[in-house]
C-alpha cells in the first residue's frame, strides 16, 4: 500500500533579478528540512535571500493551513525542501545611451521563483518498538568439528599410504 505525500507550494512571479543569480541561493537550500533551509535563507548574503525566506515560510504555512483544513496529519518539523525552481519570466527592454548619440538595448530579466516543501517519508514514528537480542550461538563450535574430523581422516589417509 503506497502513502500518498502532499507537495505544498508557494510562489513569487515578477521577482527583478535574473534566475541565474536565484539559483544561487535555491541550490542551498533544496532538498534541506525546512528549519535548515530557513537558516540558510536567512545569513546568505545575496539580495534575493529575504524573498526566499518569505516565501519559504509561505510555504510552510500553506502547509499547515491546507493540512488544517483537510484534516491531514501532518508534522511540520518533518517538512524538506522539495522542489525549488527559478524559471524565466518576461524580459524588460531597456536602452543605455551610447557613444556618437547611439544607443545599445540591453534586458533586465525576471524570474519566477516556485517552492514546494513536503513531507518526509521515512517519518519517524511515535511508537519505538524493541526487540530482544537472540540467543547468540556458537556456530563456529559446531563448523570446527566437522573440520578437525576431516583433517583426521585426511592424516590417517597419508600415513596408510606410506605405510602400503
Amino acid at each position: 500500500m503506497e502513502v500518498e505525500t502532499r507537495e505544498f507550494r508557494a510562489e513569487a512571479k515578477f521577482q527583478r533579478v535574473s534566475p541565474q543569480k536565484v539559483r544561487l541561493v535555491l541550490d542551498l537550500i533544496k532538498g534541506r528540512g525546512v528549519e535548515e533551509a530557513l537558516t540558510t535563507a536567512a545569513f546568505t548574503k545575496k539580495r534575493i535571500a529575504p524573498v526566499i525566506y518569505k516565501l519559504l515560510t509561505s510555504a510552510v504555512d500553506n502547509a499547515k493551513y491546507v493540512s488544517s483544513e483537510q484534516g491531514l496529519d501532518l508534522d511540520v518539523d518533518n517538512l524538506y525542501v522539495k522542489t525549488a525552481l527559478a524559471n524565466d519570466g518576461p524580459r524588460m527592454k531597456r536602452i543605455r545611451p551610447a557613444p556618437m548619440g547611439r544607443a545599445f538595448r540591453y534586458q533586465r530579466r525576471l524570474t519566477h521563483i516556485v517552492l514546494s516543501v513536503a513531507e518526509r517519508e521515512g517519518a519517524p514514528t511515535l511508537v519505538t518498538k524493541v526487540e530482544e537480542p537472540k540467543a547468540a550461538k556458537t556456530p563456529k563450535a559446531k563448523t570446527a568439528a566437522p573440520k578437525a574430523e576431516a583433517k583426521k581422516a585426511v592424516v590417517t589417509k597419508q600415513k596408510a599410504s606410506k605405510k602400503a
